[in-house]
């Protein structure tokens, strides 16, 4: 019994140590989710895994967008262009089919913290057309990444960048940043 009890305190301590949300900040802030530990599991039973975004298009289903900015911080007297990175994972069951009828793939607006578009990612890159499928199996990612300039931007002021899919209007992520 007594150890039984010294068991159940230990996993109480590894366990206080884990977020409660199963997400932990990744490389330059953005944000992952986690896999539940064994400890968390039997702590917290009934608490669900996280849950994936639910689209009315069903085309797109079982798919997870990530974020990820750099450099981070963004010092915009060493730099001229900052990295946007979209992480396109498909956490589904089955594979999931993005149909584009050009080059461009993505689309990204830099906001002011009013929510006015500074600049669009397509205003600076020729689209040519050219039709294509990518087809993401699941437990895999596709990995988007393009430069955006940051000539319309401030020092110390938030902005916020949106990237979305101009063919899958539902698949967009946001995310706020603090220039130096």
């Amino acid at each position: 019994m007594r150890i039984g009890l010294q068991v159940m305190s230990l996993m109480l301590l590894a366990a206080g140590t884990l977020p409660a949300e199963d997400v932990a900040p990744g490389p330059e802030g953005q944000t992952t989710p986690q896999k539940r530990t064994w400890s968390n599991r039997f702590l917290h039973p009934f608490s669900s895994s996280p849950r994936l975004p639910q689209y009315r298009d069903p085309r797109i289903r079982g798919l997870e967008l990530q974020l990820q900015l750099s450099p981070q911080p963004l010092k915009l007297s060493e730099t001229r262009q900052m990295e946007v990175k979209v992480l396109v994972t498909n956490r589904g069951k089955r594979a999931v089919e993005l149909n584009f009828p050009t080059d461009q793939r993505i689309e990204i607006y830099l906001r002011n913290s009013a929510e006015t578009v500074l600049t669009k990612w397509s205003d600076n890159h020729a689209v040519a057309e050219k039709p294509e499928t990518v087809l993401i199996n699941p437990d895999e990612h596709v990995e988007y990444v393009q430069p955006i300039a940051t000539r319309e931007l401030s020092p110390d002021k938030v902005f916020i960048v949106e990237v979305f899919f101009p063919n899958y209007p539902e698949l967009r992520i946001r995310q706020k940043f603090l220039t130096e």
